[in-house]
């Protein structure tokens, strides 16, 4: 029988976790300036990207994907692979809402791909696939994720696994409010593609 008292601790480990702004860490620790100040103000590593810094922009991506992965991984060896859902579930919702930084955080894409890679990875490959194919031809970032996490419930769904893949339909939806901004741009033609340079403040997200 499902033991909800663990369901708690577990969400609560995923989002102690997908908390952790890795984008604004790395970028202070390497003494550049605030994420937060340039491009769209975000923490993630497309923003970081913005600074000039190639390697703080990956140190960002990995961490940002690994933090979603070590929340399952330790919630299914501590509390058992049930609690997984409820882990990942909080890792992302951390990422988009850390309490460090007043709830204002990323838009979860790297966490997300983190959270797929422990409970579903042929779906996580399925997922980089389509992002890749997207970004390189198109040079936007944003709907890369967007595409590609469009397609992550059926792929998950594929695989027989239906309570992640029900998971993934709300983690989609979240992702998709949150680049709501990225969307009106993307159909104005205004959104910026990757590699692109920008000022040094940010612009409104």
């Amino acid at each position: 029988m499902f033991d909800w008292s663990l369901a708690a601790p577990a969400f609560a480990l995923g989002y102690l976790l997908g908390s952790i702004p890795f984008g604004v860490v790395v970028t202070r620790l390497a003494g550049v300036a605030d994420v937060r100040s340039i491009g769209s103000g975000n923490i993630g590593a497309t923003n970081v990207l913005r600074t000039g810094r190639k390697g703080l922009a990956a140190a960002t991506l990995i961490g940002d994907a690994l933090k979603g992965t070590a929340a399952v991984l330790l919630a299914r060896l501590v509390l058992g692979e049930e609690f997984s859902i409820a882990a990942g579930l909080g890792a992302f919702l951390g990422h988009l809402f850390p309490v460090w930084l007043k709830f204002k955080g990323g838009k979860g894409v790297a966490t997300y791909i983190g959270v797929l890679a422990a409970l579903a990875w042929p779906a996580a490959i399925g997922f980089c696939l389509t992002w890749l194919a997207v970004a390189g031809s198109t040079r936007y970032a944003s709907l890369a994720g967007l595409c590609a996490s469009a397609a992550t419930p059926l792929l998950v769904w594929i695989a027989g696994d239906r309570n992640v893949a029900a998971l993934f339909v709300l983690l989609t939806v979240v992702l998709f409010i949150k680049h709501r901004d990225n969307i009106a741009r993307l159909i104005a033609g205004t959104e910026r593609r990757i590699g692109q340079k920008t000022s040094g403040t940010a612009s409104p997200r």
